[in-house]
């Protein structure tokens, strides 16, 4: 089979590829230097002339703080780029993966997400991921589109480095108490994506590792599982003001995966520390 992955330089499409080529199918890996998903005549000669089974569509604008700034730009990357890609798939009859996001959700309540519950986006970030979901849902028979939240890879920035760096530099740190879901390691994350693309079960999904948790309840673990020893306050959103709005629930409903064949990702603790020994074996 062979797979077109859009942002291979970030964390998802990094391990994407690189799931693909473990198992014996083609994959070709795109940035923004080889097709630039906003310009439809880019996407259209790209796609075209690879060829591709499936397309995977990685790439997104993910500055949630810096999206309130930059409507322009975000639309056309996180809505613009989604509808270019679904035309081509379109037009080669070929499937589409969307990977969307939590924000898509109005993040009040306590009860996970199920994939077909309405979408109520509180920032602009997360309105221009659902107008991106729209685009394809509009667009194609042959889509998925998988909701992600909190992932972190070896490839790119993600709150568990951000966390280690900051761990080894300070005494005490605060993060937020009450905004809970599920981190989402992207080793796992492109198991499921390629078992997903290989079938025609398409349909809307969520996908995270197991287990529900707070950022500060993940911080803790990734201090300890890291053997740093740092002091860790638990605060509220209300004290750690930001510009976008945040979801205070990022809980998602998984069950479609299982009714479906499909294998959930394993519990988030176990993730973290095979994550974690990822890291330590990367050259410095």
């Amino acid at each position: 089979m062979k797979v077109l992955v859009t942002g291979v330089k970030g964390q998802l499409g990094y391990d994407v590829v690189k799931e693909l080529e473990s198992r014996g199918h083609e994959a070709v890996g795109v940035d923004i230097q080889e097709m630039d998903i906003t310009d439809a005549e880019s996407v259209d000669k790209v796609i075209s002339a690879a060829a591709p089974d499936a397309v995977i569509h990685c790439a997104a604008y993910t500055a949630v703080d810096a999206a309130e700034d930059n409507v322009e730009l975000c639309r056309k990357v996180n809505a613009d780029g989604p509808q270019n890609i679904a035309n081509v798939c379109k037009k080669l009859d070929i499937k589409m993966i969307y990977i969307s996001t939590d924000y898509v959700f109005g993040g009040q309540g306590e009860k996970p997400w199920e994939p077909d519950e309405e979408r109520d986006p509180q920032s602009v970030y997360g309105l221009t991921k659902y107008e991106g979901e729209l685009a394809v849902q509009n667009t194609l028979e042959k889509y998925f589109i998988v909701r992600i939240a909190w992932v972190f890879g070896i490839n790119g920035k993600n709150f568990v480095k951000t966390m280690i760096n900051l761990g080894k530099t300070r005494d005490k740190l605060t993060v937020v108490c009450d905004q809970f879901g599920s981190p989402t390691y992207t080793y796992d994350l492109a198991k499921l994506l390629v078992d997903m693309v290989q079938t025609d079960k398409y349909g809307v999904y969520h996908a995270t590792n197991e287990g529900f948790c707070n950022w500060y309840e993940f911080a803790c673990e990734i201090f300890k599982q890291a053997g740093i020893e740092v002091e860790v306050a638990p605060v509220t959103s209300d004290q750690y003001p930001t510009k976008a709005t945040r979801p205070f629930n990022s809980r998602m409903s998984k069950d479609k995966l299982t009714e479906n064949g499909f294998d959930r990702l394993p519990a988030w603790q176990d993730a973290l520390a095979r994550y974690l020994k990822e890291l330590e074996a990367q050259p410095e």
